[in-house]
């Protein structure tokens, strides 16, 4: 069962910027929050306990509220603020209390973890921070002063693509420091 909320949890994320595009204007705002309440019902049964979670689930409850009470699109726009910020708040936290969040992803392939690794995934972590907070900020600037139109393509694309491509970079910088390290 989790596993399908998973899915469908990835699959609200991913149509989230779209719908609330498309629905803007043809359908009232405070209809279009039930993707939020999805989003809630969907990782409720998958969260763990710590701030960010709380802060990411208090964070898209008071957008709801708002959605619900002022129908307006605005706090539906924010939502990817909210993500992006509670994104932050994990990576940030494990940096400061290890391990980081890239290092455990780490352990679950290469349980022992060489210390030049281990370092690895610490500077990993602070790019993602970067990428959270630069990518969070953009986010909020397209809410705030960008069409719909504008808004949507980027947090429901050129975001993704972003993602994508820090992966892919990641990836590649990896495989490179491990045939250095191993050879």
């Amino acid at each position: 069962m989790s596993r399908v909320l998973t899915i469908l949890a990835v699959v609200i994320t991913l149509v989230y910027p779209l719908a609330v595009w498309l629905g803007e204007g043809r359908v009232e705002p405070r209809l279009l929050g039930g993707l939020l309440l999805l989003a809630v019902l969907t990782r409720l049964p998958t969260l763990t306990v710590s701030h960010a979670a709380r802060w990411w689930l208090g964070g898209t409850m008071l957008l709801l509220i708002l959605v619900i009470w002022a129908n307006v699109s605005l706090p539906l726009k924010l939502y990817p603020v909210v993500v992006n910020g509670a994104l932050l708040a994990i990576f940030a936290h494990s940096l400061i209390v290890p391990p980081t969040v890239v290092e455990r992803l780490a352990r679950l392939r290469e349980p022992d973890l060489p210390v030049q690794a281990r370092a690895y995934t610490r500077r990993v972590t602070q790019v993602w921070c970067g990428f959270f907070m630069v990518n969070g900020a953009i986010a909020l600037f397209t809410a705030l002063y960008a069409s719909s139109a504008l808004w949507w393509f980027y947090n429901g694309f050129l975001a993704y693509l972003f993602i994508g491509i820090l992966f892919a970079g990641e990836y590649f910088v990896r495989r490179q420091a491990k045939r250095r390290y191993h050879g």
